[in-house]
């Protein structure tokens, strides 16, 4: 079996930093893009991008040194010796249709990323379905206030605390470098990391993979990556990643376990969430360590323990300091992240976009609407429409939990439509599942808030859930609310 055809060589080596010139990132904002263009201003590269738009992201790298512009246009690569894109980037987009006219270099953003990360002795990569960017985030918390200034790059925003964290990257001198590994279109596989966690194996990114048998392999690949005398983390309790921590010790790979499983080398026992924290006891050989995480849900406790697993194992980290560390932090943007409270109404955001990742938001927001006898009101807004076509069903399960649910239409991405497919799917699956669940499909966002207003109530939770823009409406429905004066009763 193999991969896919990529655009890019992922196996090609990657060239080292100083060796790209001027650096031009197309889409320069994007969760990914803007981590990898800040580490570049910091080690002193001369960084220029463009966006479609504005936002906070695009100013806070152009005051930290980048040239952008807003909007795309041939013109915006004439200095650029080398071109970074994402894999959502068109062939057909103007800048990077220039820079292969011209002959430039055009790397993968992940590519770009490996290229800042020659000079760290020590690489580690996170990887998973569900789970890696909490998990990274939790992981680059734990490095910045345990070892000597590390570096990271993390696909979310971490919720600061202190100069060293906050945003999605930061820039050390230091041998650790960690970075959240995106499997969507197999370019995890340019990272060679020391330590590798795997969070878990599901299908997804089918409109790049085909099947979910060429998803394992794209795994198996990727552990295939791990250096000489590395370490593979795996969450015994995902099957998919347990089968795949089994296949590598198969290979000779040390490989570490971690979860409720009574196999785990690293144990979860005696787990608890109340509101929007959670605790567990963390076994580490016969030691028991207690562990107090400010983040809800039991899978914040599995990605908290990965981070227990690769730091004490993989990098001989004091567990205790570890657990110690994990209470101090802070959050990621868009992971459960709480948006307000206004009138009684509490207002929640999650990146949340396949059905594993929603299944655990909605168990989440169930048990605490559960714990203050109020209801949970789910927004849904699927991400692409091929993962919609391919996951309605699971989808519809995932929502049926909750007590109230709003389908917004596809957030199409990097595809075209396809007909037939909108979020009607979503809504007609969760009616199938609850057929007298609360369950709408609304397309126009105005009218959805319009819904929203006249539905929530005192007490009740409210969760924008997916990847698209749908969370830029949980401020907005807020600000309705508070001049209103009331939340209906």
């Amino acid at each position: 079996m193999t991969l896919p055809e990529s655009r890019f060589d992922y196996e090609a080596p990657v060239p080292d930093a100083g060796e790209l010139g001027v650096v031009h990132f197309i889409a320069i904002g994007g969760a990914g893009m803007s981590g990898v263009a800040r580490v570049m201003l910091a080690q002193g590269l001369t960084v220029t991008g463009s966006d479609a738009r504005d936002s906070g992201v695009v100013t806070a790298l152009a005051a930290a040194g980048a040239q952008v512009w807003i909007g795309h246009a041939a013109a915006h690569v004439d200095v650029a010796d080398t071109v970074v894109i994402s894999s959502a980037i068109r062939e057909d987009n103007a800048e990077l249709a220039t820079a292969r006219d011209r002959g430039l270099r055009v790397l993968h953003r992940s590519q770009a990323l490996a290229a800042t990360m020659s000079g760290a002795s020590c690489r580690i990569a996170v990887a998973g379905a569900n789970g890696k960017t909490t998990t990274t985030a939790l992981f680059a918390h734990v490095l910045t206030a345990l070892v000597q200034d590390p570096s990271f790059v993390v696909g979310g925003e971490l919720i600061g605390q202190g100069p060293d964290l906050g945003g999605n990257a930061r820039w050390g001198v230091g041998p650790h470098y960690l970075v959240e590994a995106d499997e969507s279109d197999g370019s995890f596989l340019v990272y060679r990391p020391h330590v590798a966690i795997v969070t878990s194996v599901q299908p997804d990114h089918l409109d790049y993979y085909g099947s979910a048998e060429v998803v394992v392999e794209a795994y198996r690949a990727f552990v295939s990556t791990i250096a000489a005398a590395g370490v593979l983390v795996v969450c015994l309790d995902d099957p998919g990643a347990a089968d795949l921590g089994a296949w590598a010790r198969a290979q000779g790979l040390r490989v570490v376990g971690y979860g409720t499983d009574p196999a785990a080398d690293v144990r979860i026992t005696q787990l608890s969430s109340a509101g929007l924290s959670s605790s567990a006891t963390v076994r580490v050989g016969t030691t028991d360590y207690p562990l107090e995480l400010p983040l809800p849900g039991d899978y914040n406790v599995r990605n908290a323990a990965a981070v227990v697993a690769a730091g004490a194992v993989g990098l001989g980290l004091d567990p205790g300091e570890i657990v110690r560390a994990l209470r101090e932090f802070r959050g990621v943007r868009r992971r459960f992240e709480h948006q307000g409270t206004v009138q009684g109404v509490d207002v929640v955001d999650d990146y949340a976009h396949n059905p594993a990742k929603v299944a655990a938001v909605v168990s989440t927001g169930r048990r605490i609407a559960d714990e203050r006898g109020a209801r949970f009101v789910a927004v849904f807004q699927p991400h692409l429409f091929s993962r919609t076509r391919e996951f309605a069903a699971g989808f519809g399960a995932a929502l049926s939990a909750a007590d109230v649910v709003r389908v917004l239409d596809v957030y199409a991405a990097r595809e075209d439509p396809v007909p037939g497919v909108s979020g009607a799917l979503v809504a007609d699956a969760v009616r199938s599942v609850a057929p007298d669940r609360d369950v709408r499909f609304i397309p126009d966002s105005q009218e959805l808030l319009d819904d929203l207003e006249c539905l929530v109530a005192p007490g009740d939770l409210v969760c924008f859930i997916g990847a698209g823009d749908v969370n830029d409406l949980g401020p907005v429905l807020i600000r309705r609310l508070a001049a209103t004066g009331t939340a209906p009763s």
